[in-house]
């Protein structure tokens, strides 16, 4: 065939401006739980919350949607924050004993967290070391003016806010070991400052509280001891009582005490009382303590920590006293910090808190301290998204209303937020949370995901999990009186349970979810409580082929008998794939009642309503036995991956060397083409050879994709519904189908006819098949047509499949599947493909206008957009790092134009392609400072977005300031209705599971690559769509 090559045109300054209407990269939000938090804060005037973290963040929130996030210079764990009260600043203080002052400003009408200032406490030459001025704890005192530090040293220093500058007034031990009595000295340390506390009643007096024990009443403006508190115990914290007439102290034995401020009485010995909650035995020391009065009388107590070392020393646990109610709140993660929600008005006598917010290492607790028996508060956001670890995610827009309205409304039957009673466990604690077959839903259509609805696996088969309950109901009558709150369980009972993948039909509410074990199910949405069994069916994907024995795990064995199922998604149809491996590929096709799905030895093809398989293909190499030893033998496959590379290697390296030494005519040939290549360089790109895979790679029968699809399959005049499957070496296989009528369901049976087969060159693993009608259009979703929710495909003109590997893109004409164009992604640009999808962008000029795009992901981190069908070259962003292979695992894209993936375990980070379409906090906050440090702007109230943002349309969602944070998460989720999804809803799944060395096998092969894709040009066809003319 004749190849014609033009000179490439400049760019065309219209379609420049196209692109800029549509193209634009943004990282917009970040969703779910801060990685490994250190720091607590919380400004009860402006209901702020502040979350520091050990990778120098800090992040703010407000009511939904009200979010800012600053970042320090270095890379240094956050120990401390402070609040400037009703300010909008905060202090920060770093592991490497730099102070950080942050404010919030107004730029471009919305709110942003900025640093001010930093400073770096000095020793004193020749007199403290380093160690000694490390700064232990921070007290801000409540007019905002006198900031104090406590030290290793035990020297207490003073700065002047706003400047943090530091004032001439420190306090050493010498000068306080002076009013200490003899006996009481005894040649020891006073030790650090272990706590700095404010006098409620007088500002100008201060509470310091060595670690030795030693508590001293300090008058700033006469700089003398008031009161001496000479405790024998260690120190770990101290809380004024809201009069001032007493104090509490928590020490390392478990214990805390409760001391008298008395001014005829300077020096006190003996404390009123003193506690030991969980003695006699020995106990882990009371980090923290809160003491907290109530108008009905008893005081409220609360203390992380003092659990029995011997018997309970591993549990992270925080108690709550009151008279004679007693609970001790048992955590998955480590206590960071925590305090109260509480009346802080002066002229109020009691604290009367209202909530107690705990932040852990992996989620945040809110407790109701209102309600009888301490129930704990759903949040409406800041929900930990790794509850159970997540392994995939589905993203799916423009959900329907009713569909919306029937998730939340089962969301809500799983987590009432009233009629509780005495002892009463939470809902978090009362349902298994595990990584093994749980979904997810999140709204995901606003900055912060919320959860709506959680779906379980676990309850369909025998599992050791069932024995959890009787274990939890022994425990209560045990002393502590321990109830486990929190939906955080890193730990696994079943890890056959863990979910793959999903698919989802947003207009007939069903869903299909595939594990570990090879269980598929079927599930349909319901509105009431079901009592029923489950039908199961089995599908032999090896086909009695001879010489493969699974080596890897059992299937999991379905309960017998009914089983209840909640309102929510109920299964209908279990299938089991045989051998039981790992689903790789599912696809849903509620219209024809049709699933497809598929593993490393097969696909298969079900009716789930006459429960019938019509179709199963093992997919095999002869010399595939790795597919056959299961999940646990990823050891052998990564020695295996490892010692082909460095085969391919010793291969491509003797053929090279082969190739220079033969001298022929051909050759000759061969180097004027590469000199003429040379001296057409500025119009032809610059390819790099790839090397076919081998047909017997291990697992080259993986499933990698599945689809269904209307279109031209045995001749092109008659349409109907077809099956596809791609797998691991590059094969795809066509199935004509031949599906009943509505009417005719439970009369006739669906059939399938192998239709085409086809053979990618190189054999690259398929990744994606999507079927384009005669526009070049992807065709509509099942329902969207019959309902008049789409307009109908063109069934006129030809149809085509694009086809996508990890190394190239292919459309091909159908029904001859002819090749029609392609673009050689790892030729040019030296990537493979890994994450793809099809999405629609809109104009920022224009709503009337948009465009299809193939939006690619690739295994170095950067994201490409090409035309379809055309496949040209859009756009290029940097998105992921190259080495952060969880993230690009985790990458989805939505049908608008934006993307998810995972930038630690507990947080996505969203991004948006889209011009138009942009998801980001635009929030204002109203502050009043007495000095302004930043520049001056408008006072504005505090405004929030909670809906996808346009750039034509930027406005702001207003949202009430004036709403505590407890109304806020009592609220967010009791409302009949959330937020209405109108065009715009989203819902995320996040599911469980594990990474494949399929994520990380191009980082096993990096010198095969450069070997062989660097050497040499290209000297095959390779011209970017519109260039070449076949």
């Amino acid at each position: 065939m004749m190849k014609f090559r033009f000179r490439r045109q400049g760019n065309d300054p219209h379609r420049e401006k196209i692109k800029q209407d549509l193209f634009a990269f943004s990282k917009t939000v970040e969703h779910g739980f801060p990685n490994q938090p250190s720091a607590l804060a919380y400004d009860p005037k402006l209901q702020l919350m502040a979350i520091g973290t050990k990778s120098g963040a800090i992040k703010i929130y407000g009511a939904p949607g009200v979010e800012m996030t600053g970042l320090h210079k270095d890379t240094a764990a956050v120990t401390q924050i402070h609040f400037l009260y009703g300010q909008g600043r905060m202090l920060s203080l770093l592991d490497d004993n730099t102070i950080h002052l942050w404010e919030i400003v107004q730029r471009e009408n919305r709110s942003h967290l900025v640093e001010l200032h930093s400073f770096n406490l000095p020793g004193r030459p020749g007199i403290e070391s380093t160690s000694a001025t490390r700064v232990t704890v921070m007290l801000l005192k409540l007019s905002c003016d006198l900031l104090a530090l406590g030290t290793e040293g035990g020297g207490v220093h003073f700065l002047e806010l706003p400047t943090l500058t530091l004032l001439n007034k420190s306090l050493f031990q010498d000068e306080i070991m002076q009013s200490v009595p003899e006996e009481y000295k005894c040649g020891k340390s006073l030790g650090p400052v272990e706590s700095l506390q404010e006098h409620p009643q007088d500002s100008d007096k201060i509470l310091i509280g060595y670690s030795r024990g030693l508590v001293v009443l300090w008058d700033l403006n006469s700089r003398h001891v008031v009161n001496l508190f000479l405790g024998k115990q260690q120190l770990e914290s101290l809380v004024w009582e809201r009069s001032g007439n007493s104090f509490v102290s928590s020490h390392s034995d478990g214990g805390y005490m409760v001391w008298a401020v008395s001014s005829s009485n300077p020096c006190t010995h003996d404390p009123i009382s003193s506690t030991i909650p969980y003695g006699p035995f020995p106990c882990k020391a009371v980090n923290k303590i809160l003491w907290r009065t109530t108008e009905l009388g008893s005081p409220l107590v609360l203390f992380s920590g003092g659990m029995p070392r011997a018997s309970y020393g591993d549990r992270h646990c925080l108690t709550i006293l009151q008279d004679s109610s007693h609970v001790t709140l048992d955590f998955t993660s480590r206590v960071i910090d925590f305090f109260t929600i509480h009346c802080t008005d002066k002229e109020k006598e009691f604290d009367d808190p209202s909530a107690l917010v705990v932040l852990l290492e992996e989620e945040l607790v809110v407790i109701d301290l209102q309600m009888a028996g301490w129930p704990t508060v759903p949040a409406p956001y800041l929900a930990p998204l790794h509850s159970s670890a997540i392994t995939c995610s589905c993203h799916i827009s423009n959900v329907p209303p009713k569909l919306w309205e029937r998730v939340i409304s089962a969301g809500q039957q799983q987590c009432p937020l009233q009629n509780y009673e005495v002892g009463e466990k939470s809902p978090y604690g009362t349902q298994n949370y595990h990584e093994d077959g749980t979904v997810r839903f999140w709204d995901a259509s606003g900055v912060s995901l919320k959860p709506l609805y959680k779906l379980s696996t676990a309850s369909i088969f025998q599992t050791d999990c069932d024995h959890n309950d009787s274990l939890m109901q022994a425990g209560e009558e045990e002393w502590p009186p321990f109830r486990k709150v929190g939906c955080f369980d890193p730990y696994s009972d079943d890890p056959r349970l863990g979910i793959q993948k999903i698919s989802v039909c947003k207009y007939s509410g069903k869903l299909v979810v595939a594990g570990t074990a090879g269980q598929v199910i079927v599930m349909v949405l319901s509105d009431e409580k079901s009592d029923h069994m489950i039908d199961v069916a089995t599908v032999d994907l090896l086909q009695d082929r001879e010489g493969f024995t699974w080596k890897g795990h059992d299937r999991l064995p379905p309960k017998s008998g009914s089983v209840v199922f909640a309102p929510g998604f109920q299964p209908v149809v279990l299938v089991q794939c045989m051998p039981p491996a790992a689903v790789t590929a599912v696809t849903l096709h509620a219209e024809w009642n049709l699933i497809a799905f598929g593993t490393s030895h097969g696909f298969g093809l079900f009716d789930y309503h006459r429960r019938n398989p019509v179709l199963a293909r093992c997919t095999l190499h002869p010399n595939d036995s790795l597919a056959m030893e299961g999940p646990l033998s990823r050891v052998k496959s990564l020695k295996k991956s490892l010692r082909q590379s460095f085969r391919r290697i010793r291969k491509s390296r003797v053929s090279g060397k082969k190739r220079a030494v033969v001298y022929s005519p051909t050759s000759k040939v061969q180097e004027a083409n590469a000199q003429l290549a040379e001296h057409d360089a500025e119009v032809t790109p610059v390819q790099r050879r790839i090397e076919p895979r081998s047909a017997d790679d291990s697992l080259s029968g993986v499933v990698r994709c599945l689809c269904f699809a209307d279109t031209f399959l045995r001749d092109g005049t008659h349409h109907g519904p077809t099956m596809w499957a791609g797998t691991n070496s590059g094969s795809v296989y066509a199935y004509a189908l031949d599906v009943p009528s509505q009417e005719k369901f439970s009369e006739q049976s669906v059939e399938a006819l192998l239709g085409k087969e086809i053979q990618l060159m190189h054999r690259a693993p398929v990744v994606s098949i999507a079927v384009l009608d005669g526009r070049g259009n992807p065709l509509p979703e099942p329902y969207e047509v019959s309902r008049d929710l789409a307009k109908a495909p063109d069934m006129q003109g030809s149809h085509s499949v694009l086809i996508t590997s990890e190394e190239q893109f292919k459309v091909f004409m159908l029904p001859k599947v002819s090749a029609k164009t392609k673009f050689k992604l790892t030729a040019h640009e030296g990537c493979r493909v890994r994450k793809v999808a099809l999405s629609n962008f809109t104009s920022v000029s224009s709503e009337e206008y948009s465009e299809n795009a193939l939006v690619c992901l690739t295994n170095l981190g950067d994201i490409h957009v090409f035309s379809v069908p055309a496949l040209r070259p859009q756009v290029r962003y940097d998105c992921i790092r190259k080495e952060d292979i969880s993230g690009i695992a985790s990458c989805v894209f939505t049908k608008t134009g934006q993307g998810f993936y995972l930038i630690s375990p507990s947080e996505y980070e969203r991004f948006s392609l889209s011009a138009r379409v942009i998801t980001e906090p635009l929030c204002r906050v109203d502050v009043e400072r007495p000095h302004d440090l930043s520049a001056h702007s408008p006072t504005l109230p505090p405004q929030a977005n909670g809906t996808h943002k346009t750039q034509a349309e930027s406005k702001a969602a207003e949202t009430e300031g004036n709403n505590s944070l407890l109304y806020e998460m009592r609220s967010a989720l009791s409302s009949p209705v959330l937020d209405s999804p109108n065009s715009s809803a989203d819902i995320t799944l996040d599911t469980t599971g594990e990474l494949t060395v399929e994520d990380v096998k191009d980082f096993l092969m990096t010198v095969d690559e450069a070997e062989n894709n660097f050497r040499n040009i290209a000297e095959e066809d390779g011209r970017p769509p519109g260039i070449l003319i076949n």
